[in-house]
Parts: C-alpha cells; sequence; structure tokens
C-alpha cells in the first residue's frame, strides 16, 4: 500500500519543530510544526534570531550551554531551553543542532511532558560556570591567534593559554617539518629527549583528533611508554597530554602538556584540549599558506632559485651594503652554452630535467650566503656580498666547471656549458643602480661567448 505524501508535507508537518539557521543564527527556514508550535506566522519567524523566540530566563542556557558546545563540537544534544508563545505561555523544549556547511539545521522537541526537566535546568545551571569558563579560554584563544603572523608566535601564544587553561606545570608545542622531522617551536626544551621516543605524534596515514594520549601518572607511563616514563622521571614530572594538530593533508605536530602532579581528565577537560588543537591547527595552516604563497613570488617555481623579483630585492641591499661597509661586491651573469638545441630537439621535458641540475650544481659550488637566481630562460645570475673581482673570478670557476660536468639525462653527444660576465662594484666610485650592474655583467656575459663556450669576462663598474 503506497501513499501520496511528498517529502515537503512530511518536512512541514514533521513531529519535531525544524529550522535552519545562517552562520549568524538567523532563522532562513522553519516547518510548520514550530510555527504551530509558537504560534506565529511563518513572517514573524524567517529572518529573526533563533534566540529571539526564547524566554529571557532560557537564554542563560542558550549563552553558555547550547552556543559554547555547539561552537567546541559542531553539534549539540538535548539542550533544555523554553519557547516563548505569541500568547504570553512558555513551551518547554528540547534542541538539537548541528552545523553543516555554515549553517546550523536546528531540531526542536516539545518537552512538556518530561519529568526530569527541571533536573535538567538544574543541572544545566550547574554546569554553566564550567561551559562560562571554557568559552573565556576559547574567547582568548580567538584573540591571540589573531594577532600572530609566524609558527613561532602562534605556537608562543597556544601554549600560553593551554598551560593557564589546564593548570600545566610545563609544555612544548611540536611542530612536523616537510621532511617529517620533529620540531620543538615553542615550550620547555626539556622534552627534547622525548623527541623521537614519544611526543603524542597521531598516526601519519590517518591521523584523528581521537588520538589525544593523556598519562594519568608514572604508573601509566610505565606501562604504555617505558622510555618515555624515565625521561619523565628525571625532569621531575608526573602527567602528561599530547594533543595531536591536524591539518586538512595530515599531521601538524601536538601540544604537548606537562604536570608535576599526577592528574585526572574529565571528558570536558579533554574536549577543551581539542578545541584548542582544532583553532591552532587552522591558523598554522593559514599561516603555512602565507609563507607557501610568500615562496611562490619570490622563487622560480621549477628551480626553486630565487626569480627576478627576489634578485633585485637582494641586489639592492647588497649594494647599499657594499656602499655602507667599504667592501666590494660583484654579479655574476651565465648564460647556458647548447641549451636551446637540447630543448629544440629534445623537448622540454628534458630542458627542464637540464635547468634542475644546473640550478642545483651552481646553489652547490658558491658561497653559502651568495643568492642564485634564475633571470630567465637560462640564465642566471649570483648576487655575491664581499666579494672583489677575484673572488668573484673563483665562485665563477667553480661554477663553469660544475655546470660543464656530464649530465647522464643527455645522450652523449650533447653537452652543456656556460658562458660567464662577471661585473664588481668598488665602494669609492659612484654607486651604480642594480639594473646598470647587471646589465655590464650582461654584456661581458656575450663577450664570453662570443670569445667560445666555458669563458669568463670580469668587468668593473
Amino acid at each position: 500500500m503506497t501513499t501520496d505524501v511528498s517529502f515537503e508535507e512530511l518536512y512541514q508537518n514533521a513531529a519535531c519543530g525544524q529550522l535552519l539557521t545562517d552562520a549568524s543564527g538567523i532563522i532562513t527556514i522553519v516547518n510548520e510544526t514550530f510555527l504551530n508550535w509558537s504560534g506565529r506566522s511563518r513572517a514573524e519567524v524567517v529572518g529573526v534570531q533563533f534566540r529571539d523566540l526564547l524566554t529571557r530566563g532560557s537564554l542563560l542556557f542558550y549563552e553558555t550551554r547550547y552556543l559554547p558546545v555547539l561552537r567546541l563540537s559542531g553539534e549539540v544534544r538535548e539542550v533544555a531551553l523554553e519557547l516563548s508563545k505569541t500568547d504570553g505561555s512558555v513551551l518547554p523544549i528540547l534542541v538539537n543542532a548541528i552545523e553543516v556547511g555554515g549553517s546550523t539545521r536546528i531540531a526542536v522537541f516539545d518537552s512538556t511532558q518530561r519529568q526530569d526537566y527541571e533536573r535538567a535546568l538544574l543541572a544545566a545551571r550547574r554546569a554553566a560556570e564550567v561551559s562560562e569558563a571554557r568559552v573565556r579560554v576559547l574567547q582568548d584563544v580567538s584573540t591571540a591567534f589573531f594577532a600572530t603572523s609566524t609558527e613561532e608566535s602562534l605556537a608562543e601564544a597556544l601554549l600560553g593559554i593551554a598551560r593557564d587553561a589546564f593548570s600545566a606545570t610545563d609544555g612544548a608545542v611540536v611542530l612536523v617539518d616537510g621532511a617529517g622531522s620533529l620540531r620543538i617551536v615553542a615550550g620547555a626544551h626539556l622534552l627534547e629527549p622525548l623527541v623521537g621516543v614519544w611526543v603524542g605524534r597521531p598516526n601519519p596515514t590517518k591521523p584523528s583528533a581521537e588520538q589525544l594520549t593523556v598519562v594519568a601518572n608514572l604508573r601509566e607511563a610505565e606501562a604504555l611508554f617505558p622510555a618515555a616514563a624515565d625521561i619523565l622521571r628525571s625532569i621531575r614530572m608526573e602527567a602528561l597530554t599530547a594533543t595531536p594538530l591536524i591539518g586538512a593533508n595530515g599531521s601538524l605536530g601536538s601540544l604537548v602538556l606537562l604536570f608535576g602532579r599526577e592528574r585526572t581528565f574529565d571528558e570536558s577537560t579533554l574536549e577543551l584540549h581539542r578545541a584548542l588543537a582544532r583553532q591552532a591547527s587552522q591558523v598554522f595552516e593559514r599561516i603555512q599558506l602565507q609563507t607557501e604563497l610568500e615562496q611562490m613570488a619570490l622563487h622560480d617555481q621549477l628551480t626553486g632559485l630565487a626569480n627576478r623579483n627576489l634578485l633585485r630585492e637582494r641586489l639592492s641591499h647588497a649594494l647599499s651594503q657594499a656602499d655602507r661597509t667599504g667592501r666590494a661586491m660583484s654579479v655574476i651573469f651565465l648564460d647556458l652554452d647548447g641549451f636551446k638545441p637540447v630543448n629544440d630537439e629534445l623537448g622540454h621535458r628534458v630542458g627542464d630535467a637540464v635547468l634542475q641540475i644546473v640550478a642545483k650544481r651552481v646553489h652547490g659550488v658558491v658561497r653559502e650566503a651568495d643568492i642564485v637566481g634564475r633571470f630567465g630562460g637560462d640564465e642566471f645570475l649570483i648576487v655575491c656580498e664581499e666579494a672583489d673581482v677575484d673572488v668573484a673570478n673563483l665562485i665563477a670557476e667553480r661554477v663553469v666547471s660544475a655546470i660543464a660536468q656530464p649530465m647522464t639525462e643527455l645522450p652523449g653527444d650533447r653537452t652543456i656549458s656556460a658562458s660567464v660576465g662577471v661585473a664588481c662594484f668598488m665602494p669609492g666610485d659612484l654607486v651604480p643602480t642594480g639594473d646598470a650592474l647587471v646589465r655590464a655583467a650582461d654584456a661581458a656575459m656575450y663577450a664570453s661567448k662570443s670569445a667560445g663556450s666555458g669563458r669568463i669576462t670580469a668587468v668593473r663598474v
């Protein structure tokens, strides 16, 4: 037997009130059941804050129980509130809510007949103080995190708030770097012996907030992590929590807190650990993305070397530094001999591989402070502070020798070499512009290329 009832009818006349609110709590959709219970028309409900439909006495529970839990967990279940009806009466209700895609779906149940309603309200009042404290912590976190712009400042802020919130003796923020190694970014370096032994690092294949690790005392530590127990004992710590920091692509690290005495942690406290970690993880990801974008803006995407923007910036700095200190500086300009036929005849994939090899070789033979950049195509530029003509020539010779080494990516009849131009600025002379110094090095490079491959020509500007 079938009935001709539409889904819309089922929704509008469901056994519970149903609402949808936007991120600010304004009602955007409501069903007939809720309208009938409240005694209001659709026009009187849609566009109104959900909280404005509650009694004044019920607002305390809305602010201290409903909203904090919803923000922390993304959902609430069976929160007891009171709905103010248009006839002046009050309807006791139970509310379930879940956040989905920036909106909140709310289910409202008539709890008039619920015998333990008063007891639930009393329990809610007793829990209000705890909820308010948790909200204050999260408010402090939001304010502190907003002001951070580096991993280090964020880690310091997170650790400071967590230490105060949980009365921890000490702690640290440990992050996972690009190579998968752990490093202490903020906090107690007495934790260093634990790094590599155990710091509550989540499983990198499937990290989860549920992997929060709690060691209440040294007996538990002995049973779970004997090596870590010895370290905890040596630094006179008794208990430990390690909360994973998790990003969209896996583990970011851990927030580790140390306690000098045995501690127990209820679920509310552990959830606050997770909430702090969730907020911190989002900000860590934002900072890392900003760093990556800055890196992309200043570095060549193929070779990873400095691009023209960064080269100009560093060249300007080097000229100012040379003029101020009275020490020479030089620019080395190099162009690859034999690259064009390789790129044209063997294809761009091979050409790109050659450029990457050259970049790695050049970077490997210059001084640590020298800046190597890809100027464009198969042209490279090296900015050398505190380098006169003799020093720059020595660097250029190492570069030419390194590039001339055979490349397994090329057939035996193909070779790559470099023509090099060096332009040196000697303090006491009129300070040239960066562009003028590059043009001089470029002209010297063409003089080298005219004389044959693998040559070096130096000029003073």
